[in-house]
């Protein structure tokens, strides 16, 4: 390997993609699960630079003939570059954590900042909230290590300000975990996330409805990989990049979610929109008949609708953690919470709108019987689809087409494309 990422776990890294549109250069992806094949990698220095994640920020260290001053007083390592076999290691995660900040407006001056984790990240963002001010910086843990408080205690902390997850908590395939609440701050200003996959967290979903700046990692990781890469190929590379492959990254692994009542239209649609964007399409509602062998329909007429619910709940968080998708969800699921959050945290919701009476009655759809029954559903349901809807596209003529075309545009346009 001559330029990549070691890591105990790296399926969710997006560094790839980011570093091969900076520069002219092959990155691989090297997980290293136990600590001594880190070590192993290390003593053989088979590589001309690599970037370092979780966990081996501090076991690189040793490895490295000259440490950077910044690395050495965090005492972390994330870029190493290989020089006639010594071993030259940088932090550019602080750069790229202190871009992340500064471009959501995060001022640390004077502040109470809480960090969630004791690993080598941590120290990074404890060195930047200092270098910019910050008035006191309380390390969280479930240990209590290095005279860390508790997650239980951390509440007391009214005075907080600032949180920021170091931590793994909530990343990809493990997503939703989540050990803060960020309406139990009353000061609180913003949260920051260094966690990137899934592009929202659980935290920074708390925090958007806590009405506080709320920024996920990846942001982080791309500028922090323009920096390595400078290293990497002693080449001058601007922080103009940064923003356009962040969107770039958002448009190609972001799911659209398509909602809305029972034959508005959402498969059609879907399966138009995954040709076009060229990504996966996946039906809930045949993912739940692949899983349980049974059709819904089946499912709500013999369980009942609550079990049927149980079951989606379960489908939609399966498929919502991962990424590149369209899916078509049945009409119902925006009657649970946690599928609103499972199908935010990666990506756009879209409520294609068909007004009521061009929607078909009966079918195999056992809850829309007659259009009384569906005015009804319609009108307690409205609500959800309109408060939840990143996109709202109205299907109101017999061409769906028409309907797939604007939806293809508005997405476009949330991706920051031009529309031609």
């Amino acid at each position: 390997m001559e330029y990549g990422l070691i890591g105990e776990k790296l399926g969710h890294s997006y560094a790839k993609e980011v570093h091969e549109a900076l520069a002219d250069y092959d990155y691989r992806l090297w997980p290293l699960p136990t600590e001594q094949e880190a070590h192993d990698f290390m003593q053989k220095r088979n590589f001309k630079a690599i970037n370092v994640t979780i966990p081996y920020k501090q076991l690189v260290i040793p490895y490295c003939a000259l440490l950077e001053p910044k690395a050495e007083k965090i005492g972390a390592v994330n870029t190493i570059v290989n020089r006639d076999g010594f071993l030259h290691g940088y932090n550019t995660d602080y750069d790229g954590f202190l871009y992340m900040a500064k471009q959501h407006g995060v001022d640390f001056k004077d502040k109470t900042v809480l960090v969630l984790g004791t690993g080598g990240t941590s120290h990074t963002v404890n060195a930047v909230a200092m270098d910019e001010g910050a008035k006191q910086v309380i390390f969280v843990s479930r240990s209590k290590k290095d005279g860390a408080i508790t997650y239980e205690e951390a509440p007391s902390h009214s005075e907080v300000q600032i949180i920021i997850n170091t931590t793994p908590a909530g990343m990809y395939p493990n997503v939703g975990g989540c050990h803060i609440q960020p309406a139990d701050f009353p000061n609180l200003e913003a949260v920051l996330d260094v966690v990137y996959n899934p592009f929202r967290t659980e935290l920074i979903m708390r925090a958007e409805e806590a009405g506080v700046i709320a920024s996920g990692g990846l942001q982080m990781l791309v500028a922090q990989a323009v920096y390595a890469a400078r290293h990497f190929i002693r080449q001058h590379i601007p922080e103009s990049h940064i923003a356009p492959i962040c969107e770039q990254i958002y448009a190609m692994h972001a799911n659209i979610s398509l909602v809305g009542m029972p034959s508005s239209g959402k498969t059609t649609i879907g399966r138009y929109l995954a040709q076009v964007l060229d990504r996966k399409f996946v039906d809930l509602d045949a993912e739940i008949e692949k899983a349980e062998g049974r059709k819904p329909a089946d499912i709500i007429r013999e369980d009942g609708e609550e079990a049927f619910r149980a079951i989606e709940q379960r489908i939609t968080a399966q498929v919502g953690k991962e990424n590149g998708q369209v899916i078509s969800c049945g009409g119902g699921v925006i009657k649970r919470k946690e599928n609103v959050r499972a199908l935010h945290q990666n990506g756009l919701i879209v409520f294609i709108d068909r007004p009521v009476e061009l929607l078909r009655v009966g079918g195999d759809r056992p809850l829309s019987g007659s259009l009384e029954a569906l005015r009804q559903m319609e009108q307690e349901r409205r609500p959800l689809y309109e408060s939840i809807a990143d996109i709202t596209v109205v299907n109101d003529s017999d061409v769906f087409l028409d309907a797939a075309k604007e939806a293809e545009r508005a997405i476009h346009e949330a991706f920051g494309y031009k529309w031609a």
